[in-house]
């Protein structure tokens, strides 16, 4: 019961009741236990169920009977001793169980012995800072946190301290505080694999002189040991897998020639525009160019730290040192000069190529095969523009649909592309690697690889049910919503992907309760199913204001599990409520 007032001197009360099991769940139920609703589901036959309906076909009567074990512990202390199967309220709430059934799998589910250049790799972009890119602190906490959420890849820009005598990590030519760079090795090391066995690539935005070099030399290979990788050659002809770098640590720069004493410019602070609070909707790669995207043709113009070292020849030069270069396990180098130069394939040796935001997106137009071809062998990373100094994120499709395997985020940024980001690497485990698509590995007959820009057929066609949501009024206040009355929830369900793909629709609202019931479908066709992601959001219909947020999660559609599932919601940040979920259904029409 939650009591709500009106005015000074009256309340209203509403009864939070828990609504009847939908109609699909009930139907089910009655098939699978032979018609007779009133009897009870063995485990027999929710191994049918499972099976047959489910989809689940590594389903065995141990499943089955676990799942039925674990329902009569938590809803039955007395009846578990005496029985052993589901009524239809027992079987609705295993359905709406994520421990029990999740909308994907929790485990490794592809084949990881593949180069490191077929996976997508969950990457982090300056991956120190705790907020904004020109003023916040530096620390290790926000690596720790990337780590244990499964990032595999974190980015440290090394600078001389103050002393000139030690290295520091910090965002160059900005006010951000800095933390010394053994302090963030330490804790790579101690949460490297916390959340996967799978190798960490830490990338190094290298301003050292070639003594501190030398010292970042020496408290890598003593902080990480027998842990990092590095190829007895100078350069590797062919990337190795994840599987046969399982808990090892990569070292990823350019191998620097020589080192260039730059000037200690502050970066002149710009407001940014106030985005939605949630961030921008998912939008088309061709509506992504901004104007400033448009007229530049390099971003680093905006963003000094940026900037090749190379180009000035009227500073001090020196040899690098040898030791540091040989630990270097992925070498890179940033696009510089004409563009298809720069993604030429070279069949005897591969690397790392970076390219910024605004360079990827006008590349996917003049460039857009090349990218594809090229990230087929070698490594493809996309950082943030530099005008990003509120630590938000850019549309990640535009680089998965043509092959980049790193597409950095501020992880300690917002909004819905870091959800996006969130969504994709949930997959396969949680690991941190996905496996591209083979569309983006093969070509055809006729030596063509994938055109992200091609129109192309209706592929599969997925079919969403959101039957309704729940766990609300145990994880918010009574008011937190509205102060009078219950909320109104209404669910927006999409897709993001490429162009031809992207759709957002919504359910209707259902007034004052907090465990709505919508039974409501929607079909999105799919030219690219291996690149889709299924969006959900929910939020608190506002007649007079900005309506809440309730809660929001990304599945990629090729990882979801057909079925009646149950699906966690997480808050604005990627953490997953203790208690808020939805019963869907996923079919494959």
């Amino acid at each position: 019961m939650a009591n709500y007032k009106v005015g000074m001197f009256f309340t209203r009360k509403f009864k939070i009741t828990e609504p009847e099991p939908p109609q699909d769940v009930k139907e089910a139920f009655g098939r699978f236990t032979d018609g007779t609703a009133a009897t009870a589901m063995s485990p027999d036959q929710l191994l049918r169920f499972l099976i047959d309906f489910q989809r689940d076909s590594d389903a065995k009567i141990a499943d089955a009977e676990r799942i039925v074990n674990h329902i009569m512990q938590k809803r039955h202390q007395i009846a578990k001793f005496t029985r052993h199967s589901l009524s239809l309220d027992d079987f609705h709430h295993f359905l709406f169980s994520e421990d029990l059934n999740a909308p994907v799998g929790s485990k490794v589910c592809q084949d990881m012995a593949a180069p490191l250049s077929h996976y997508f790799i969950y990457t982090g972009h300056n991956s120190y800072l705790t907020g904004n890119q020109l003023s916040s602190d530096c620390s290790d906490v926000p690596i720790r946190k990337a780590l244990e959420r499964g990032v595999r890849v974190i980015e440290l820009d090394i600078w001389p301290n103050s002393n000139k005598d030690d290295v520091d990590v910090l965002h160059g030519r900005t006010l951000t505080t800095p933390v010394p760079l053994i302090q963030c090795l330490r804790s790579i090391k101690e949460c490297a694999f916390s959340a996967s066995p799978y190798p960490v690539i830490v990338t190094l935005e290298d301003h050292l002189t070639p003594d501190l070099q030398e010292k970042v030399a020496e408290m890598v290979t003593q902080t990480f040991g027998d842990m990092l990788f590095y190829p007895e050659e100078d350069c590797l002809e062919e990337f190795p897998s994840p599987e046969s770098l399982k808990h090892r640590i990569i070292l990823s720069t350019k191998p620097p020639k020589e080192y260039l004493e730059g000037k200690n410019v502050r970066g002149k602070q710009k407001e940014q525009a106030q985005e939605d609070k949630w961030g921008k909707d998912i939008l088309d790669p061709e509506d992504e160019l901004e104007p400033d995207d448009k007229n530049d043709s390099d971003e680093s113009e905006h963003n000094p730290d940026d900037q090749d070292e190379d180009d000035s020849d009227s500073r001090a030069r020196h040899l690098v040192a040898p030791e540091y270069k040989r630990l270097i396990g992925i070498h890179a180098k940033k696009h510089k000069g004409d563009l298809t130069e720069s993604l030429k394939v070279d069949t005897n040796r591969v690397g790392r190529l970076s390219l910024s935001e605004p360079t990827l997106k006008k590349a996917a137009i003049s460039n857009g095969i090349d990218l594809v071809r090229f990230a087929q062998r070698n490594l493809l990373r996309i950082y943030p523009k530099g005008t990003r100094f509120n630590s938000s994120n850019y549309n990640p499709l535009i680089g998965w649909s043509h092959g980049a395997q790193m597409v950095a985020f501020n992880m300690q940024g917002y909004g819905r592309y870091l959800w996006v980001m969130h969504g994709m690497f949930r997959a396969n485990g949680g690991c941190g690697y996905v496996k591209k698509p083979d569309l983006l590995m093969k070509a055809n007959s006729d030596n063509e690889v994938f055109d992200p820009e091609a129109n192309l057929p209706v592929k599969k066609t997925l079919k969403v049910t959101v039957y309704m949501g729940d766990g609300w009024h145990s994880d918010f206040s009574p008011t937190h919503f509205d102060s009078y009355s219950p909320p109104d929830f209404y669910a927006r369900v999409g897709i993001a992907g490429v162009p031809a793909d992207v759709v957002m629709k919504k359910t209707r609202a259902i007034e004052d309760n907090w465990i709505p019931v919508w039974n409501e479908a929607f079909v999105f066709p799919l030219t690219v199913p291996e690149l889709a992601l299924l969006r959900i959001e929910v939020h608190e219909y506002d007649m007079s204001e900005k309506d809440d947020f309730g809660g929001q999660t990304c599945l990629p559609v090729w990882a979801i599990r057909p079925g009646i599932r149950a699906v966690p919601l997480f808050d604005r940040n990627g953490d997953k409520f203790k208690s808020v979920k939805l019963l869907i259904r996923f079919e494959f029409v």
